[in-house]
């Protein structure tokens, strides 16, 4: 029996195990969503903006390790997805996007509501396809999803004209994927394998450098391993906190702009960086020529195009970061007891202990609530069994310092892209993947007014996603540039005007709290974190607390504003 497009289209989300996709109707798909309510396996989220629903279909995807799925329609429904398509691009996260596009006779004359959508995200996109005849659908939706997953993930998207929704064809579902041009490298060079096994053994003082790459490679256990077996630090990126535990000794915490005194240190000071899934990043390496001078560096990446791109490295290793650990573990075991490890590293470990105690991470707690005093209690309170998305800002960055997260997934933030309004339809996203478990999105006052529509969203569903707002009154992040490097001109970053938010979560039938003082804060919090309903916990902080440490623009990471 012949099925429409509609029909293939549903039935290849099935045959790819997707249980949910966001989404949000128009004109160009319509015959998908006729054809929805006739598959109940798949749960179809309506969000309250395309842009949440890439978001939230982000989130899905980072939480759950899986694709992530939403579907537009055309024109502005499409346009819309891009800052959520840039978001999960500059992250590498696996997303499909389903676009509707117009019919094909009328591609190219200006129709209504039609884009091309295929010309816009191309720059954003790992890969985008126009399905023209509906023959080819089948085999286009199989290869996004391979596409999306495989390699260095990333988001695909699929432009669907009208007229191809609604033609007939049989099915055929493509098992198996080959696409000659796109062969991924997952087993590294086993002489850069050797090359990099030998490199631990001439260290005296070496770092892990731990990207995203580690987390989206479920490779936590394997660094590990080396961590502890061979006495190494870790220090991570913004991207892969969570990837090692944060409470464990050897852990030193984020590096870089906003990093520890004692991360950043250490990159300046070991004579081996081990960098294993990350991309060397400006937030990361300060400047560029004072970046890790005294150390060999060894690239760990499954994207050949990552290593070299801004930084030097002696030892290149193209694979699966998970693999590659592997790979260079096995060479490594046989040859344990030729080296005292913990006694070869001892020095610089007790250099690195000394860092800490010489510059931790802290804050005064005179005056009101100190933001900072809001996430260590909010960890208090969760003991780190939580999901905590963020916004971006201040509020993202006092998350990565003093929110201890200890296994990998359990941070989802816009790390490459920074964008504001993405935590929240992340929050919701990551909900829908762990059902049960706590998801709190960490807020600012102007961020949260992004995408605040999709608490609507929440209430429909029943979710009972937290959002804890920090509200200062300011656009916090841009307030501190303008403090510390602009004389204190505070041009448009006094958020004047602020809604209610308390009033505004009842509004959407959610619930609403607020923090004014010291004194109700942990009682507050644990009640709001542990209602069964979606709220808005709204906490007065203080207003002009900036976040410490700081490597200023052109400064190297060891020139940091510690006060």
């Amino acid at each position: 029996m012949q099925l429409n497009g509609a029909q293939i289209l549903l039935e290849c989300l099935k045959k790819e195990g997707v249980d949910v996709f966001f989404g949000y109707p128009g004109g160009a798909v319509i015959d998908i969503y006729d054809e929805i309510p006739r598959h109940p396996e798949l749960h179809h989220v309506l969000v309250r903006h395309e842009q949440a629903a890439v978001h939230a279909a982000d989130g899905y995807a980072r939480a759950s390790g899986k694709v992530g799925v939403c579907l537009v329609t055309s024109g502005p429904g499409a346009t819309n997805t891009v800052t959520g398509i840039a978001t999960a691009y500059s992250d590498s996260i696996p997303v499909v996007i389903l676009t509707g596009q117009v019919p094909t006779p009328l591609i190219g004359n200006d129709a209504f509501q039609e884009v091309d959508i295929v010309g816009i995200t191309r720059p954003c996109t790992k890969h985008n396809y126009l399905v023209r005849d509906v023959k080819e659908l089948a085999t286009v939706v199989r290869q996004a999803f391979y596409l999306a997953r495989t390699g260095r993930p990333g988001p695909v998207l699929v432009d669907l004209p009208k007229d191809v929704m609604q033609a007939k064809t049989d099915f055929v579902w493509p098992e198996d994927v080959s696409m000659r041009s796109y062969n991924p490298t997952y087993k590294p060079n086993l002489n850069q394998i050797r090359r990099a096994a030998d490199a631990f053994f001439e260290a005296e003082r070496p770092l892990l450098f731990v990207g995203g790459g580690v987390v989206m490679s479920d490779a936590s256990e394997e660094l590990g391993w080396f961590a502890r077996t061979l006495r190494i630090p870790v220090a991570s990126t913004l991207m892969g906190l969570g990837a090692f535990p944060g409470d464990d000794p050897l852990w030193l915490g984020m590096l870089g702009m906003h990093g520890t005194y004692a991360a950043n240190k250490a990159v300046n000071n070991a004579d081996l960086i081990v960098a294993v899934g990350a991309r060397f990043d400006d937030r990361v390496t300060g400047r560029l020529s004072a970046f890790a001078s005294k150390a060999r560096i060894i690239h760990i990446d499954i994207d050949p195009t990552s290593i070299r791109k801004n930084v030097q490295v002696g030892i290149p290793v193209v694979g699966d970061c998970r693999q590659s650990l592997a790979n260079i573990r096995e060479i490594l075991v046989p040859r344990l007891e030729e080296k005292d490890w913990g006694a070869a590293h001892a020095r610089w470990l007790e250099q690195l202990a000394s860092w800490r105690v010489e510059q931790p991470l802290g804050f005064s707690r005179e005056g009101g609530i100190k933001p900072q005093q809001v996430i260590e209690q909010l960890f208090a309170i969760t003991r780190g069994d939580a999901i905590i998305t963020t916004e971006v800002g201040q509020n993202q960055m006092w998350t990565a310092q003093f929110y201890t997260f200890r296994k990998p997934r359990t941070l989802i933030t816009s790390g490459g892209l920074g964008t504001m309004g993405y935590g929240f339809p992340a929050a919701i996203g990551a909900q829908f993947a762990f059902p049960d478990k706590l998801v709190v999105d960490v807020a600012g006052d102007g961020s949260i007014q992004m995408n605040i529509q999709e608490l609507a969203t929440a209430v429909c569903n029943k979710l009972p996603v937290k959002i804890l707002i920090l509200n200062n009154g300011y656009l916090g992040m841009v307030r501190q540039w303008q403090e510390l490097f602009y004389q204190r001109n505070y041009c448009s970053t006094c958020m004047d005007a602020q809604p209610d938010f308390v009033k505004l979560a009842e509004a959407y039938g959610a619930e609403g709290y607020r923090i004014t003082e010291v004194e109700s804060l942990e009682s507050t919090l644990r009640e709001a974190l542990a209602s069964p309903h979606p709220a808005i916990i709204d906490v007065r902080v203080e207003r002009e607390e900036n976040v410490y440490p700081m490597v200023p623009a052109g400064a190297a990471l060891d020139e940091m504003l510690l006060v």
